[in-house]
């Protein structure tokens, strides 16, 4: 069973982790990173880094609409390389998606469900009026079959009626 929104939100608030701001986008495992500041004194002090984040709006194709994320630069370029937005949600692993991601990802998924049901839906109608589409034109081919066998059949009894009808009528002329 996969998870629900709802749950995802619960378990979002739940959740405690070093760097929570990468749950709430695209981060694609990218998180703060830690270090030191070292001068020639070599006397280090330490520092932080945050991941290159930017606010992007990207077209869903099947949600249908733009979907406005938080994501660095890192989770841009593997979306450019999975060639959207839908299939990056779909194929990556949740541990590099985050909570935004899986809640992105759940969206998609039963909105490609629906979509799916309904082209099965469209694909068995389409292929049941083919099938009767077939058999009017296998009825219809029969009946012409039919027609002509009747037709070749009476021009045969015409064609052995005159002929052996004229030789029998004219023996029988001749027997008198």
């Amino acid at each position: 069973m996969f998870p629900t929104p709802q749950i995802l939100s619960s378990a979002l608030s739940k959740l405690s982790t070093p760097f929570r701001r990468s749950q709430l986008g695209l981060f694609h495992g990218k998180t703060k990173q830690y270090g030191n500041n070292v001068p020639h004194s070599k006397h280090k002090t330490r520092r932080t880094w945050l991941p290159n984040v930017h606010t992007k709006r990207l077209m869903s194709d099947a949600l249908g609409r733009d979907l406005k994320v938080k994501l660095t630069t890192r989770a841009l370029k593997s979306i450019n390389k999975h060639g959207g937005v839908d299939n990056y949600l779909l194929r990556t692993k949740p541990d590099l998606l985050g909570m935004e991601g899986m809640r992105l990802r759940i969206l998609v998924r039963e909105r490609l469900d629906v979509k799916r049901a309904e082209d099965e839906a469209l694909a068995q109608a389409q292929a049941k009026i083919q099938l009767e589409k077939e058999m009017k034109e296998a009825k219809q081919k029969r009946r012409a079959q039919a027609v002509h066998a009747r037709k070749t059949r009476e021009v045969r009894q015409n064609i052995t009626g005159g002929i052996f009808g004229s030789v029998g009528s004219s023996t029988h002329l001749n027997a008198s």
